[in-house]
């Protein structure tokens, strides 16, 4: 009876359950929205009641998850992975991992390769340094933020010679400094930078990045776009990016598990001439397996049934459309924080992130118990600050399909929690 009962818990409705365990004599009813669980003299029934209550919670209430990524998924989405295995070596993945691509190099802007990692976004920044340097390389490594240091963390573990100008947390590039860095040392081969920072919630002006390491020094450049390809505008050729990386559980509205890198004829001249160790991540042996319309290593199958769907409905909606979605959605969360009283952390809300808002947190209020709060009592889940930022910020995501409602809820529910825990700014 009880295997019976944990089954049903998965695999009915509310009212299922509340069927199945008045069976078992567990009583359970609805009262004012909450489910009651009547004292029950066996101990385990008990128990098996406390799971139902909590399920049933889940279920009336799901959590409304803001942070910047993973981020939540659309159900017909999720439910493409749910699909009977298939050869990763046949005709059927052969078809899915070409138009795949073909649709992800018309998302990137690029009429270079385009690779499938199955890697977290991390991985996809390792294998842009992998394949395009050396150790003994000098890179300047131009960061503003968490994320952005990354990127010095795994060059110089490769052995690359790595100059770090580090920005001020809420500042963007200075593109001055950028200069006469470059002009100062003629011998460094590439720029490393971070287009759209989540730690900050500050977006790189990338095409005016990029105009100055191509347009003016001819530089290799290589770009983290994990958090902005696919939400905010990248022009991969356009602009002259090398290389650049991306995952899958950002704005492609797909659970983590994928990354995607970008070459370009550049990357490749670079590659050939690199000499980094690298195996897993060498681009050479995802060129040759796709030519027999393979992956060179066993991949995420299911998650690519969910990213075969997700490429679907981005350019079924356009491109231009996905981004103006994502620039309304920054906007309205921005103007429903500071109607609240609060500030945006970046020092120029021009150069606020439209995937991610990062907002300064009072200093009368208790960070980690605002979030907390959140979450427990009002089933919001928001991203507390990262490294030097911890406690003096929360950062809401809204990455994908973000609707004003789910931000309203936010807003709505920090209108309630901020006075509880201190605030006495405007409200």
């Amino acid at each position: 009876m009880f295997l019976c009962i944990l089954i049903n818990i998965i695999k009915f409705s509310q009212t299922s359950i509340l069927n199945h365990f008045n069976f078992a004599g567990l009583n359970l009813h609805e009262n004012n929205m909450e489910c009651k669980v009547v004292n029950h003299p066996h101990p385990l029934l008990q128990s098996l009641g406390q799971i139902c209550l909590k399920a049933s919670n889940v279920w009336r209430n799901p959590v409304n998850l803001r942070i910047p990524g993973p981020i939540p998924v659309p159900d017909d989405i999720l439910k493409e992975m749910s699909g009977p295995m298939i050869n990763h070596r046949g005709t059927e993945y052969k078809e899915l991992l070409v138009n795949a691509t073909d649709r992800l190099k018309r998302i990137f802007e690029t009429q270079g390769d385009v690779w499938i990692l199955t890697a977290s976004g991390t991985g996809a920044m390792e294998a842009a340094i992998v394949n395009t340097l050396s150790p003994g390389d000098k890179v300047v490594n131009a960061t503003i933020g968490v994320f952005g240091n990354r990127f010095t963390d795994i060059a110089a573990i490769y052995g690359a010679e790595v100059i770090t100008l580090s920005f001020p947390f809420g500042e963007v590039i200075d593109l001055g400094t950028l200069r006469d860095t470059l002009n100062n040392d003629p011998e460094i081969k590439a720029v490393l930078v971070t287009h759209n920072e989540t730690s900050t919630g500050v977006t790189n002006d990338l095409q005016a990045v990029a105009e100055l390491v191509k347009g003016e020094f001819d530089k290799l450049l290589i770009v983290d776009g994990i958090s902005s390809v696919a939400s905010l505008p990248l022009s991969t050729d356009a602009w002259g990016c090398d290389v650049v990386a991306t995952a899958s559980q950002k704005g492609w509205m797909v659970p983590p598990g994928l990354a995607f890198i970008s070459m370009s004829e550049r990357a490749w001249e670079a590659h050939a001439e690199a000499t980094m160790p690298r195996f897993y991540f060498d681009a050479a042996m995802y060129k040759r397996y796709y030519e027999i319309g393979q992956p060179p290593y066993t991949p995420s199958v299911s998650t690519m049934f969910a990213l075969d769907l997700a490429l679907d409905k981005l350019l079924s909606e356009g491109m231009g459309s996905v981004f103006e979605r994502h620039a309304s959605i920054g906007q309205f969360t921005r103007d429903g924080a500071k109607s609240l009283g609060l500030s945006i952390f970046p020092k120029d809300e021009s150069t606020a992130s439209n995937t991610v808002t990062a907002i300064s947190i009072p200093e009368e209020v208790d960070g980690a118990k605002l979030l907390g709060m959140m979450r427990t009592e009002h089933n919001v889940v928001m991203s507390g600050g990262q490294a030097s930022l911890s406690g003096q910020i929360f950062r809401i995501g809204h990455m994908g399909m973000t609707t004003t409602e789910d931000i309203q809820e936010v807003i709505d529910a920090l209108k309630i929690v901020l006075p509880q825990v201190g605030f006495n700014g405007a409200g």
